[in-house]
């Protein structure tokens, strides 16, 4: 359990980075951008991936729309975290779950089950009651971003999963080119700043980027770890992985940073711990 438990460590120290971002005057998206170079550096060093094997054309198209999504949803968790807090933003991302497993029964075909379907809907229940505090009327953007999150951290889910069906390719081999992809991309959206002379660089935000791809690599590092020491019950690392986040995410948010929650956010998140559980159960029913 103790890689679960490191994994959830950086998850949570992952999102800290981004509340602290605002504080200290810090610019997030050049912070997200070094952060990939980063991941991508620690992936080839710690899971020596063999890169010999070159992608097909569909195989670089899917790691380029990957990429994409990457960078953009990690900007939209960093604005989540920054309006409505790292509780509420870490609902919103681990509730995801719920799309992978909804797109699994529409568009794969795989068998409903009843614990399933009520999975589901109490997860929805509680994507519902993590509303922001106050009056959400999502005429402003931010009470927007939880909802982009767990839609786009979703979407994400889906496509990593198709990474592990690639005939030739290793997943950990898959990650290197992705993270490099989303490295191009990202110094090349810096560059075209540039050249427009709207780029501020700030040498503390590289910095805080390595800080964020050291922990964001190593809450992929430690969860495949604890996959591969509980390959015979893969669904305790899930539930316990999501959980782990939420709750130990909700105690930094709570007491750390004096975030506030609703009646019904609190609500929420105990439907959160409840669609979890039920999602990850043996389909017995």
């Amino acid at each position: 359990m103790i890689y679960i438990a490191l994994a959830i460590f950086c998850s949570v120290v992952v999102s800290i980075n981004f509340k602290l971002f605002k504080r200290y005057y810090t610019n997030a998206y050049q912070a997200i951008v070094f952060n990939y170079p980063t991941a991508a550096i620690f992936c080839f060093l710690f899971f020596k991936p063999d890169l010999s094997i070159t992608p097909k054309n569909n195989e670089w198209l899917l790691f380029i729309i990957i990429a994409i999504l990457l960078i953009s949803i990690f900007y939209f968790i960093g604005k989540s975290i920054e309006t409505s807090g790292i509780v509420l933003t870490s609902i919103a991302q681990r509730l995801s779950v719920v799309i992978p497993v909804l797109s699994a029964f529409l568009i794969f075909g795989e068998t409903s089950t009843t614990l399933k379907i009520i999975g589901l809907a109490i997860g929805l229940l509680a994507i519902i009651a993590s509303k922001p505090s106050g009056k959400t009327d999502f005429k402003s953007l931010a009470n927007w971003y939880p909802i982009i999150v767990f839609l786009g951290t979703g979407l994400i889910d889906i496509l990593l999963n198709l990474l592990t069906k690639l005939d030739q390719l290793t997943f950990t081999s898959s990650l290197v080119y992705i993270f490099s992809i989303a490295a191009f991309l990202g110094f090349g959206s810096l560059l075209f700043q540039r050249i427009k002379g709207t780029l501020n660089f700030q040498i503390k935000a590289a910095f805080a980027g390595v800080v964020l791809g050291l922990f964001n690599f190593g809450s992929i590092y430690f969860y495949i770890k604890a996959l591969q020491i509980e390959s015979h019950q893969p669904s305790v690392v899930f539930s316990s992985l999501d959980i782990g986040v939420i709750a130990l995410g909700s105690l930094v948010g709570i007491i750390l940073f004096k975030e506030k929650l609703s009646r019904l956010n609190i609500i929420g998140l105990v439907l959160a711990f409840a669609a979890i559980l039920i999602l990850n159960l043996p389909n017995v029913i």
